[in-house]
């Protein structure tokens, strides 16, 4: 299908319904769109040029010669005569007037989201106005309620104060007489006057899909669907443009899902019957007992994101695709986080070696998002009616004081179980008042280990070897098995029977020239109760080298001592070489190519990520 085509059919949402005269403008407004001058960005001459929409995405800088990239910003107008909101990109040059009234519009912010009837109620229960703006034109952004067109701000302090059993009643008292009546026309209303918006956004999503599938089949395109708003947006726009019900999805169930969220995924694969939909989960591992081994996550601890779902979702795409190359399609906006404003539109995915991520929707922001959804009347997951701004885990740090008054409503039992566990992790640690520490949200913030047993597995104990040069002696938490000795397969070949068997030494080969490279042998001193000793063997390296192999070395005694399973190396590894098992970390001498990126810093900090999460400052 021809890209003129395909916006065609998104003009006439219903072609039953369009009179002939209106084909005649719809043909016309094509020809506008064809060469449309939209905003690029050189991030490195800190500059915006105008490029055509056809040729944005390879566009140059005239000047550097540097790719750009999209730059399309919009501000959104409120009209006070039809009751909704306008989107206007910022040098549009009639951007005050209404294009259905034709009246004069106001400024009313950069972003903005629906609220739907079951969120506009918990919104009256707090001011104290039940079912008072249930014809309203309600709308949000962060905690700015916009009440046809008055703004009324409600802060998380003010929604702390509420009891949160009354309100779960009111709720519950006041549905019955909730409706989505008022809520559907303005919404209507709201599509008809975006239209030339969600043209726009439409067409640069097909000119940016197809040609970053190029040079790859069907088959070796993959989508990340979560079951929030974003991914919902990437999946359909992909089925369409690329015109295949059967792209694969997978979904990444990190155990923390919404209960809402598990329900709609039961929805999109009984409405998308011939979509592959696979489940990645890790099913060795119970959050709540890792959290009281190595602490609960927070904003800059977010273990929990390898092992429960970047981890198990690069296991599964390994055994979907194998050590084939593939693209996933991402729902990741660069308005979301300061991080996701520094990504590119496609780019190579650090956490997963032979995937490439691709991202339709990077500069659309949370109204784009609607629009389309709206406008396609796309089902999507209910969380979002309640007032959940995002449906990732239900207890992540990263959620909002809101996210966290929803939950206690909507899912008392796991809220209450949560804060036990918070309350009690912070006793152990010696916080003198737990409570506090967690009702205020500072256990989001934690940083480093302490007060963590394990935080012990993290730190390298190591002496110079008095009788041997070049030698070190390495304190063990645990004795030496098999899996200890696989852990050098990156660093060459391993070689049991070459070594002293009376000392129970092990040589590792250099894998292209076939000399000795290291020995290991047990070593149990006075100072450790069980240690190794590995001697660098060869003979040749300069001091960058050297320096890099001892550096290896503690990163992989780092590993044997510290790995809880977090599947992050799994992921890091195109090769499939490495697999955790439990605890139990192993390499496969058969798979591995030595790349090296398991002993790399670049891809996995310190060698071990447990170390970025559990490492502290002495």
């Amino acid at each position: 299908m021809s890209d003129r085509k395909f916006i065609k059919e998104e003009l006439i949402l219903d072609s039953k319904e369009v009179a002939p005269s209106y084909e005649e403008d719809i043909n016309e407004e094509l020809d506008d769109y064809d060469d449309v001058s939209v905003q690029v960005y050189c991030k490195h001459c800190d500059k915006k040029l105008s490029a055509t929409l056809d040729e944005s995405m390879d566009y140059k800088c005239p000047d550097c010669g540097n790719k750009t990239m999209d730059d399309v910003l919009i501000e959104i107008y409120w009209c006070n005569d039809c009751k909704v909101p306008i989107i206007r990109e910022i040098d549009f040059l009639d951007k005050e007037s209404c294009p259905l009234c034709k009246g004069k519009t106001i400024k009313m912010s950069n972003d903005l989201r629906p609220v739907f009837p079951e969120e506009r109620l918990l919104m009256e229960l707090i001011l104290g106005k039940p079912l008072e703006y249930i014809n309203s034109s309600v709308w949000c952004d962060a905690n700015r309620y916009y009440i046809d067109g008055e703004r009324v701000t409600i802060s998380t302090e003010e929604m702390k104060t509420h009891d949160v059993d009354k309100l779960r009643d009111d709720l519950n008292k006041y549905s019955k007489d909730n409706n989505y009546d008022g809520f559907n026309i303005r919404i209507e209303k709201f599509i008809e006057a975006n239209r030339d918006r969600f043209v726009r956004i439409n067409q640069d999503a097909i000119n940016f899909i197809k040609p970053a599938c190029e040079g790859y089949s069907d088959d070796q395109l993959l989508v990340s669907f979560s079951g929030g708003k974003d991914s919902t947006v990437v999946s359909d726009l992909v089925i369409r443009v690329l015109s295949n019900p059967e792209i694969k999805h997978i979904f990444g169930d990190t155990t923390l899902e919404f209960p809402l969220t598990l329900k709609y995924r039961e929805r999109f694969q009984r409405d998308n019957i011939n979509t592959v939909l696979s489940s990645a989960k890790n099913r060795e591992k119970n959050f709540y007992e890792v959290c009281d081994e190595i602490g609960p996550p927070s904003r800059v601890m977010r273990w929990c994101c390898h092992m429960f779902k970047t981890g198990p979702i690069g296991r599964k795409i390994g055994h979907m695709f194998r050590n084939k190359n593939m693209i996933t399609f991402y729902g990741v906006r660069r308005f979301e986080s300061t991080s996701r404003s520094k990504y590119e539109r496609i780019y190579d995915s650090p956490k997963i070696a032979q995937q490439k991520v691709v991202a339709p929707i990077f500069n659309w922001k949370d109204i784009d998002i609607w629009l389309y959804l709206l406008t396609r009347k796309v089902d999507f997951n209910d969380a979002y009616r309640y007032g959940y701004d995002r449906v990732g885990c239900w207890c992540c740090p990263n959620n909002s004081g809101r996210s966290h008054l929803l939950s206690q409503i909507y899912m008392p039992d796991q809220s209450n179980k949560w804060r036990e566990f918070l309350v009690n992790f912070a006793k152990k640690i010696g916080k003198p008042d737990p409570e506090e520490y967690v009702d205020s949200g500072n256990w989001k913030a934690r940083q480093g280990g302490y007060g963590v047993e394990a935080a012990m597995d993290v730190e390298i104990e190591y002496s110079n070897c008095t009788t041997d040069n070049n030698a070190q002696i390495y304190k063990l938490n645990k004795p030496i098995i098999d899996a200890f000795y696989e852990l050098f397969t990156p660093l060459g070949k391993i070689s049991k029977e070459l070594g002293r068997k009376l000392i129970g030494e092990v040589i590792v080969l250099n894998h292209k020239t076939n000399m000795p490279k290291l020995s290991i042998q047990p070593f149990n001193s006075g100072d450790y109760e069980i240690g190794v000793k590995i001697q660098i063997l060869e003979t040749r390296l300069n001091k960058l080298e050297y320096d890099k192999l001892e550096r290896q070395i503690s990163y992989q005694v780092r590993k044997y001592n510290a790995c809880k399973g977090c599947l992050g190396c799994e992921a890091v590894c195109k090769y499939r070489a490495i697999s955790i098992r439990g605890n139990s970390y192993h390499i496969d001498e058969s798979k591995c190519t030595r790349c090296g990126k398991c002993v790399d810093p670049k891809y996995i900090t310190k060698g071990c990520l447990m170390a970025k999460y559990l490492y502290s400052a002495k």
